[in-house]
């Protein structure tokens, strides 16, 4: 099934064609930049402009920062306040014509590995850990995904664990990638205490330099690098929607 799915960042707002069932872009991305401020209204006739770019006219997934119930943006803890309450998608289909979907960024990028990435054909408990401006949260038991975990607010060292240990708190601090590893080991083994995984998933961006600071994690579960990258929103946001239009 082919499948629209953008991906909604602090910085780019990107969007592809996707084939649900091999999982790959069947387009190159189209980006735009993130308006600012990231109203409500910029951002989604932002999306509007990459839903028409395609001339698409079929459901549309959007991955989004935030936790989403029932299409509704129920956190804004790193982005503008007023997508509190807000039911993006129902707006989206108003303008474009197109069913549209919501899910949680890390979860749709979760749902793209655990479908055709590193997680794929895991059995027991998988949680993807996206280390960015926070921490964002994907877990999954036996490839069912467990939606909006935000456990990058976990209280770690008498506050969020994300205020400590995210890619943010390396750059702005300087930490060296021995320092920056040492405290998302951390913060990694508080997740093991607590849910006992079979499997983490590093993701983010800061995947990429895993060889730089796996060697600083002593852990109990395995862990290994996303194998999608910055394809896994796209592809998980249109999987999502794939999903929820078959309900």
């Amino acid at each position: 099934m082919e499948i629209l799915g953008i991906d909604i960042g602090g910085s780019g707002i990107k969007g592809a064609i996707v084939d649900t069932t091999k999982g790959v872009l069947l387009t190159e991305r189209y980006r735009l930049p993130t308006p600012q401020p990231a109203t409500p209204e910029a951002v989604i006739d932002t999306v509007d402009e990459v839903i028409a770019f395609f001339n698409w006219k079929a459901p549309v997934g959007c991955g989004f920062p935030a936790a989403i119930v029932d299409e509704v943006v129920m956190t804004a803890s790193n982005i503008d306040n007023g997508w509190l309450g807000k039911h993006a998608s129902e707006e989206i289909t108003k303008n474009t014509g197109c069913p549209a979907h919501l899910i949680n960024d890390v979860d749709a990028a979760g749902l793209a590995e655990v479908a055709y990435g590193a997680g794929k054909g895991v059995a027991g408990t998988v949680i993807m850990v996206a280390a960015g401006t926070g921490i964002g949260t994907a877990l999954f038991r036996d490839g069912r995904l467990f939606p909006n975990t935000e456990l990058g607010h976990l209280i770690l060292k008498e506050g969020a664990a994300e205020d400590y240990a995210a890619n943010s708190v390396r750059k702005n601090e300087e930490l060296s990638w021995e320092e920056w590893g040492g405290r998302f080991n951390e913060y990694l083994n508080h997740l093991d205490f607590l849910l006992w995984p079979d499997l983490f998933i590093m993701g983010g961006g800061v995947s990429k330099n895993h060889e730089e600071y796996f060697k600083y994690f002593k852990l109990r579960p395995k862990i290994v690098p996303a194998e999608m990258l910055n394809e896994a929103g796209i592809i998980g946001a249109a999987l999502n929607a794939q999903l929820k239009e078959h309900l």
